[in-house]
């Protein structure tokens, strides 16, 4: 099992936006092969700053999703409204 973590930095006034477009993705995610969890938070008096927290069985499955053209088609809504790139991390249990 891993856990995906992204950042990303919504650009000013874009959040309510932004927090549909990021429902829809999630939304999508959630029916993936091997997506077993998600949570999305906001930075306490920084708005603009979120941090997604996914689950998947393994980085194959991250990586069928991370690849696959239903992400894109959300990303297409989500990127847009991004003040710079989302930073990826991917985390395992040792």
């Amino acid at each position: 099992m891993i856990k995906i973590v992204i950042e990303r930095r919504i650009m000013p006034g874009l959040e309510e936006e932004y927090e549909q477009a990021a429902r829809e993705a999630m939304r999508a995610s959630v029916s993936a092969r091997g997506f077993i969890a998600g949570e999305s938070l906001c930075e306490r008096h920084h708005p603009e700053r979120r941090l997604l927290i996914t689950q998947w069985r393994d980085l194959s499955a991250w990586k069928d999703w991370l690849h696959s053209s239903e992400r894109e088609r959300v990303m297409q809504r989500v990127k847009p409204l991004l003040a710079d790139e989302e930073h990826i991390r991917v985390y395992e249990h040792r």
